[in-house]
């Protein structure tokens, strides 16, 4: 099974990330976040950070988490390629460990920079296998 897939809109990105579990397609959509910022490059484990957060909804966990993600890699020029996430649906709570480095123009190259997660056409399908779709303002 493909982790995600990206896909265009008028004046946005997306992706569409599938996982066995709600919590892998979690993963899998912020690995698609990152593959759009740097155009797919390589991104090395060196640091690990922990990230906590609860939403109202299961929609809201999701924007709530790429956001955060997106929050560290323009405040603290971070880019992350591995994740961690444990997830407590019936609560819309997370609980994940993300693994990346600094964003090295040499080495990540230029992707697109993302300005804010959106809540257009967002969709979260539970199941066998389960799929998540967020669009991205660039």
């Amino acid at each position: 099974m493909k982790e995600f897939e990206i896909i265009e809109h008028t004046a946005d990105v997306g992706i569409r990330a599938y996982g066995k579990s709600l919590a892998e397609c979690f993963e899998n959509a912020a690995k698609g976040m990152f593959a759009i910022i740097t155009d797919g490059s390589k991104i090395d484990s060196i640091g690990e950070y922990r990230i906590e957060l609860k939403s109202n909804t299961l929609e809201e966990l999701l924007v709530d988490w790429l956001s955060e993600l997106l929050f560290l890699n323009s405040a603290y020029n971070l880019v992350f390629g591995e994740f961690k996430v444990n997830l407590d649906e019936e609560d819309a709570k997370l609980s994940a460990d993300v693994f990346g480095e600094e964003y090295k123009r040499e080495k990540h190259g230029y992707g697109v920079e993302i300005k804010a997660v959106t809540y257009h056409m967002l969709e979260i399908k539970k199941g066998s296998p389960c799929e998540v779709q967020v669009l991205f303002d660039i």
